[in-house]
């Protein structure tokens, strides 16, 4: 299952290279990217609740409600709201907390992760979980620390070449 480090990164990662090569310019701020790449671990928000309502003898399981469309469809719905009232940034903002929470669902389901080791993609119509976890599936349940520390390196790496981050040192 990706780490919380991989989830955050490879949303970021994702969204700026949108903003780089496919939006128009200045339609998705440095700001954006970061909640951008913060509600790509907005699901995990049900191991939050868990622990705080443990503390009152309740519980959430990790990987229900959170790991379905319905959530992601929570912060979707504003932004086509503020884009009919063209208010662009606004809806900006939602687009991007909608597709993290959405890429958040896909790393899960073709990683590894969610409900019982799936993700429920038709909730509230079937309970069935979908998943292809391909960490599982070659045996490299060890590869998510390393890949975290692989993805930054590769992102620092296209940094450097498109941004030129050593100029900034």
């Amino acid at each position: 299952m990706p780490y919380a480090v991989t989830h955050v990164l490879l949303t970021i990662i994702v969204i700026d290279l949108y903003r780089d090569y496919i939006a128009k310019k200045g339609s998705i701020s440095l700001h954006t990217v970061l909640i951008g790449g913060i509600a790509g671990l907005l699901p995990d928000i049900d191991i939050l609740a868990d622990w705080i309502l443990s503390f009152f003898g309740y519980g959430v399981m990790h990987g229900t409600i959170t790991h379905t469309p319905w959530f992601a469809l929570l912060f979707l719905i504003p932004g086509l709201v503020f884009q009919h009232r063209r208010e662009k940034k606004k809806a900006m903002l939602y687009y991007v907390i909608s597709f993290g929470v959405f890429f958040h669902l896909f790393l899960d389901w073709f990683l590894g992760g969610g409900y019982h080791l799936g993700v429920m993609w038709l909730y509230p119509f079937s309970f069935w979980t979908h998943k292809i976890h391909l960490l599982n599936m070659f045996g490299w349940n060890h590869v998510p620390a390393a890949l975290d520390a692989l993805i930054l390196i590769l992102w620092l790496w296209h940094e450097e070449v498109k941004h030129k981050i050593k100029d900034f040192i």
